[in-house]
């Protein structure tokens, strides 16, 4: 059985109770809520109760006229997007139209209303309003579908890898080759589905969760990088430290933050210019910066952080799925920090993240 839609909602704001009568007369439909205001004050404190597809405010009221109110509206967060029909009557003057323009208003309706016109351009932002309600839903139910997956192919992929583990002490050469490709893989999947994860969790939770407790930086960067120098040991990885790096932080994220940047630089960057991992301690906050050769074309700087992005804008198939930056931006910002990055052919690739200790 589908699931009720909600209803979508107009607000309509006029002081005069015969003229909201008149509008409520002629825009009632089927899914449609119409909630009434008399003032703008009152107005203002409907908006912080309900979401609004469209306002039909009247210009002429006392206390706050409507320019007031909609210049209210533009200055919030909340309603500054909420389209805005003005109702009025004799405000033919060219200037003044300009003004209701300048105040935010898309349009304006003269007393006495023509109910077919009226009807007419309400039902745009009606029907604007439903194709926003099913898009968001229709990506919930993509996004939750890919939590439930992912979920579902982690238990038996973790038995193969359990599997393999146990196959990979065998003396056969041939049996060993087969074991340790089938680890790479199984392995390479795994992450795959924990970027999965995490992106369901990103979007449905409002961010990703992270547990914090006290830890040093430091330790948690030299373990990342050795456990790269082990997988990669041509490839020359320096770490610098000044200052404290003791902070509250969740410590598998900030692992995976690393992780992701160091990979992102050994798969791209130049293989000739050492990788450098450097952390500087402040007294509110921790610098962390991975640089590496090679730079990143200017027209890819602004979508980089994207889902489904990789450090040079085309992903390979053995990248995944190209989640790995947008990953470290979440974790960044659940944290209270945040993440640049500056790039050329001269100065080569630098990530920084910031990382306020508390």
């Amino acid at each position: 059985m589908n699931k009720p839609r909600p209803p979508v909602k107009f607000l309509l704001v006029d002081d005069l109770d015969e003229n909201l009568l008149v509008l409520e007369a002629l825009l009632r439909r089927e899914g449609l809520e119409l909630l009434k205001a008399r003032s703008g004050r009152e107005a203002l404190e409907l908006m912080l109760e309900h979401e609004f597809a469209l306002a039909l405010i009247d210009v002429q009221m006392p206390e706050m006229d409507g320019f007031e109110l909609a210049e209210l509206m533009r200055g919030a967060e909340r309603t500054r997007h909420v389209p805005i029909i003005f109702v009025t009557a004799g405000m033919q003057e060219r200037h003044r139209v300009f003004k209701g323009y300048d105040a935010g208003a898309v349009d304006f309706l003269f007393k006495p209303l023509e109910p077919q016109i009226l009807r007419h351009k309400t039902e745009t932002f009606f029907q604007l309003h439903r194709q926003r309600q099913d898009l968001a839903e229709t990506l919930r139910l993509n996004e939750e579908l890919m939590a439930v997956v992912g979920h579902d192919l982690r238990n038996p992929l973790n038995v193969v890898l359990m599997t393999t583990s146990l196959l990979a002490d065998s003396t056969d050469p041939h049996l060993k080759k087969c074991v340790d490709r089938l680890q790479s893989s199984g392995t390479r999947m795994l992450h795959i589905i924990e970027e999965l994860f995490d992106l369901s969790r990103a979007r449905l939770g409002g961010g990703i969760p992270i547990e914090r407790r006290p830890l040093d930086l430091e330790a948690v960067t030299r373990k990342t990088v050795a456990e790269f120098e082990a997988t990669n040991p041509s490839r020359q990885i320096d770490v610098v430290v000044s200052g404290d790096m003791r902070g509250d932080w969740d410590v598998g994220r900030l692992g995976q933050v690393l992780s992701n940047l160091i990979g992102n630089a050994l798969r791209h960057g130049s293989v000739t210019v050492p990788i450098t991992v450097t952390l500087t301690g402040s007294e509110k906050e921790v610098l962390a910066s991975v640089h590496n050769g090679g730079f990143i074309a200017a027209d890819l700087m602004p979508r980089l952080f994207e889902p489904f992005q990789s450090g040079v804008g085309r992903r390979t198939r053995a990248e995944g799925l190209g989640l790995g930056l947008y990953i470290v931006q979440q974790i960044v910002h659940a944290h209270g920090g945040d993440v640049q990055v500056s790039s050329s052919p001269e100065e080569g690739t630098r990530f920084e993240v910031r990382l306020p200790r508390r």
